[in-house]
């Protein structure tokens, strides 16, 4: 699935140090604007307990885990939309990702400047979500003036493009997201050429300090990230950047001593991974034999031949059924025998829409 994640935020919110964490890369952090200027694109591994259990299980020569990409763009400013601070390209990075993760800085500490002289999450929530907006305002704008000429001659398409484009054009002028329109099924299939940044499915990440993390992993701050994604139908992740960084260099062992002296059940990584590989619309199937337990990524809605695409052109070309048993019942019973005795094997065949956690076996023939 070539889909990605774009980490955005202000500069100094924690953003590339988030991003040293989840890819391990060693990204420069620094105490100064634009320290990030290219866009880092990192693979992740999707952390899944299944995949563990399912090993336990069939006890194959390897295991092999699913990825999806996280992108860390260069941290925006007021003005971005009209070329401030290397606005037009940071912009650009953001139109190339599917969702956004928004990193706010929700922490106190006088030896990293905020670029706007005080700690306020929702100005900087507001101050990106605007930016986002104008562009989106301006692009609309442009393309109606150039579809309203085509649609004078009655053209089908243009007509229905151009009352789209004046349904879009009045919400991004009240400062609204494009994410806040409600669309129809016809409008969401013509939507997506427009390439809007507003629109975009987003994760508020809310960055706190080592302290508060141990005062229960919340402040006042994240309380209000939270009041304030509520109200957008949008999910908040708590999470430490500097700690998760610190953790992501330990052992498998040490993570989780360490992790429990902290006071902390799950890592805040692991949510997050798992929170944005859900916004992407991603899910996840198996395969299990005695050569590989592997976690394959599939976009959700997919048919059995596109998920058997994923794994080869051959098996979507040729599919003839997929012999499907949900993780639940394999566990439940224990082998693919078992399950099958118990009529938990099922033979699916084109039409098929493949669910989370499926465990299948594709029948092809080329």
């Amino acid at each position: 699935m070539a889909l990605t994640a774009g980490i955005v935020g202000l500069p100094n919110v924690g953003k590339s140090t988030l991003f040293n964490a989840i890819t391990k890369a060693g990204v420069e952090a620094a105490n100064y604007p634009f320290a990030t200027i290219d866009p880092n694109v990192g693979i992740v591994e999707v952390p899944d307990e299944r995949l563990e259990k399912l090993t336990e299980l069939v006890e194959p020569k390897k295991t092999v885990p699913t990825t999806f990409e996280f992108t860390d763009i260069a941290g925006i400013v007021k003005g971005a939309s009209r070329g401030e601070g290397l606005g037009n390209k940071f912009l650009s990075h953001i139109r190339e990702v599917d969702a956004i993760c928004h990193v706010v800085r929700c922490f106190e500490d006088e030896n990293i400047t905020h670029v706007h002289g005080e700690i306020d999450p929702i100005a900087d929530i507001e101050t990106i979500n605007l930016e986002l907006v104008l562009a989106d305002l301006e692009s609309v704008t442009k393309r109606i003036t150039r579809v309203a000429k085509i649609a004078k001659t009655k053209d089908k398409d243009a007509v229905a493009e151009l009352a789209l484009l004046e349904k879009i054009k009045p919400v991004l002028e009240d400062g609204k997201s494009a994410r806040s329109i409600e669309f129809t099924e016809d409008e969401q299939a013509l939507v997506k050429g427009f390439f809007l940044l507003s629109i975009k499915p987003i994760l508020y990440i809310a960055n706190i300090s080592e302290e508060d993390i141990m005062n229960g992993g919340t402040n006042d701050h994240v309380k209000r990230v939270q009041e304030f994604a509520a109200e957008e139908g949008a999910e908040v992740v708590v999470i430490c950047a500097r700690v998760e960084e610190e953790v992501a260099e330990l052992e498998d062992d040490e993570k989780q001593v360490f992790l429990e002296e902290m006071g902390i059940q799950t890592s805040g990584l692991d949510i997050l991974i798992q929170k944005a590989y859900s916004l992407l619309g991603l899910a996840t199937y198996f395969t299990a034999g005695v050569q590989e337990v592997r976690a394959w990524t599939f976009k959700k809605g997919m048919k059995a031949p596109q998920c058997a695409g994923v794994i080869h052109s051959d098996f979507e070309r040729g599919f003839i059924r997929a012999e499907t048993v949900a993780y639940d019942d394999l566990l439940e019973y224990g082998n693919m025998q078992a399950a099958k005795e118990h009529g938990k094997v099922r033979q699916e065949g084109k039409e098929y829409i493949v669910q989370d956690g499926d465990i299948m076996l594709f029948k092809f023939n080329v």
